[in-house]
C-alpha cells in the first residue's frame, strides 16, 4: 500500500462531510451515533487508537475513546490518555505572544529584531540551474506578524524544496539548550503563506521578554488557570501508564510502534511543539476561544484579542496547502481542496463552509502524529480527534477525522 496521499484522495476524504445535508443544532450529540462512527472507522482503518471529544462553550457535549495505549498491554485508550500534539502547541505559544501585546510588551508590526536581535540581518536562500546556492540579503524586516501568520519566509524542510536543499547541503547540529543557529529565508517577509518554523521564533521572543521558559509562561498564564492539568513540555513517570504509543505507517501499508519509553525532558522548549496533551485538556483551550478569551473563572485574552485572533490576517494569500519532501513524515496536504483558506493569528481559517460540515469562519490545525482540531465559533461548537501515527496526512487518519466530522454535524 502506497503511504503517499495526493491531492485527490484527500478531496475524497475531506469532502465525505459534503454528502450530510443536516446541521448541527441539538443541545447534546446522539453518542451512540459518534461512537458507532469512531469504533467502525478505527477498525476499518486498522487505526491502533482514537480519542475525541466535542463540546459548547459550556459543556462537554460528546467524548470517546476506542483502541489500545500500545500495541501489548491490552490498556484501552480513555478521555484523560495523554498524547504528543506537536503543531497544536502553536495556537497555544500564539496566545502566549498575544498576552505580551495585549500588555503593551511586544508589538505586531515592528521589527521583530527589537526582541531578538539575532534576526535583525536575514538571508533570503536559492539556488541556481547548476545547484549552487544564493544568498541575498532580505529588503523587508520580519514582524511578530509575520511570526504568527506564517509569513515570515522561514520554513520547515519537510514541506518547502528550497530548505530542504538548504538543509541538506549545511546539516546544523542540534541546539541542546545552547542558541538556536539563525536559518535563512525562503522568500521576502510578509509575500507568501509557507508552514514554517515561524512559531518557534514567537516562543523565543515570549522568552526574551517575560524571563521564564516557556514551559514556566505556558503553565502560568495558560494552562493551570485553565485547569489543563495534564498539558506539558515534560512526561512525568508517574504519567506514563497514560501515554499513548506513535506509529509509523510502512512501504507495505502496515504500521510499526516506536519503542515505548518515558521522554527526556527537553534542554529547552519551542513554540511550534513539543507539547502533551489530553483531548480534555485542548477542549479547555478551545473553549476559551469560544468564549472570547474567558476561561472558566479567568480571562485568559481580551475579546479583542481573541477577535484578531479569529480573523484572517494575511489578505488574499493562500493558506493550508503543504506539498511534501519527507514523505515518511507528511504526504501532500490540502486542508481544504479547491478552496483559498486563510490564516488568522494562530489558526488556519475556512472562508468557505465545508458543506455539512464546519462553517465559514472556522480555526483550526492539526499535529503531525495526526491529531486534529477545529473550532466552529458561528455553530458554537469545537472538537478535537487524536491519533498517533505518521506519516501526517495519512489517509486512513484523515479518512476517520472526515467520517467524525460528518458524524458531528449529522447528529
Amino acid at each position: 500500500m502506497n503511504n503517499i496521499l495526493n491531492r485527490r484522495d484527500w478531496m475524497k476524504a475531506l469532502l465525505v462531510a459534503s454528502q450530510s445535508k443536516r446541521l448541527f443544532s441539538a443541545p447534546t450529540l446522539g453518542a451512540r451515533s459518534l461512537d458507532d462512527t469512531l469504533r467502525d472507522s478505527m477498525t476499518r482503518r486498522k487505526i491502533p487508537a482514537v480519542v475525541a471529544m466535542v463540546a459548547t462553550p459550556d459543556k462537554i457535549t460528546y467524548t470517546g475513546a476506542f483502541g489500545k495505549r500500545d500495541a501489548t498491554s491490552g490498556i484501552n485508550v480513555e478521555p484523560d490518555s495523554i498524547f504528543v500534539i506537536a503543531s497544536m502547541t502553536k495556537a497555544i505559544a500564539t496566545t502566549a505572544a498575544m498576552q505580551l501585546v495585549e500588555q503593551g510588551k511586544v508589538k505586531l508590526h515592528v521589527p521583530v529584531s527589537e526582541y531578538l536581535p539575532q534576526l535583525a540581518k536575514l538571508n533570503i536562500v536559492s539556488f541556481d540551474s547548476a545547484g549552487k546556492q544564493i544568498m541575498t540579503p532580505a529588503t523587508k524586516p520580519v514582524t511578530l506578524h509575520h511570526l504568527l501568520t506564517h509569513t515570515s519566509g522561514f520554513a520547515y524542510d519537510t514541506w518547502n524544496e528550497t530548505f530542504m536543499k538548504y538543509t541538506t547541503k549545511n546539516p546544523t547540529p542540534p541546539a541542546n539548550g545552547g542558541p538556536v543557529p539563525v536559518p535563512p529565508l525562503v522568500f521576502e517577509p510578509g509575500t507568501k503563506w509557507q508552514y514554517s518554523t515561524s512559531v518557534d521564533w514567537a516562543g523565543r521572543v515570549v522568552e526574551a521578554v517575560s524571563g521564564l521558559n516557556l514551559e514556566q509562561y505556558f503553565q502560568r498564564n495558560i494552562l493551570q488557570p485553565l485547569g489543563m492539568k495534564d498539558t506539558s513540555y515534560i512526561l512525568t513517570a508517574d504519567k506514563m501508564d497514560r501515554f499513548v504509543s506513535n506509529y509509523r505507517r510502512q512501504p507495505d501499508g502496515s504500521l510499526k510502534e516506536d519503542p515505548r519509553t518515558l521522554p527526556p525532558v527537553p534542554k529547552a522548549f519551542i513554540g511550534g511543539g513539543g507539547l502533551r496533551s489530553t483531548v480534555s485538556d485542548y477542549t479547555l483551550f478551545m473553549q476559551m476561544i469560544l468564549n472570547h478569551g474567558k476561561g472558566t473563572s479567568v480571562q485568559i485574552l481580551k475579546p479583542e484579542t481573541v477577535a484578531m485572533m479569529t480573523t484572517n490576517q494575511i489578505g488574499d494569500i493562500s493558506a493550508g496547502k503543504l506539498k511534501t519532501f519527507d514523505p515518511t513524515r507528511s504526504v501532500d496536504v490540502d486542508f481544504h481542496p479547491g478552496n483559498v483558506d486563510g490564516f488568522t493569528y494562530g489558526f488556519l481559517i475556512n472562508k468557505t463552509g465545508y458543506v455539512g460540515g464546519r462553517s465559514a469562519g472556522s480555526l483550526a490545525w492539526a499535529g503531525i502524529d495526526n491529531t486534529f482540531y477545529w473550532i466552529d465559533p458561528k455553530r458554537s461548537l469545537c472538537a478535537v480527534v487524536m491519533m498517533q501515527l505518521l506519516p501526517f496526512g495519512d489517509m486512513q487518519a484523515v479518512g476517520l477525522l472526515s467520517d467524525f466530522e460528518k458524524a458531528v454535524y449529522a447528529a
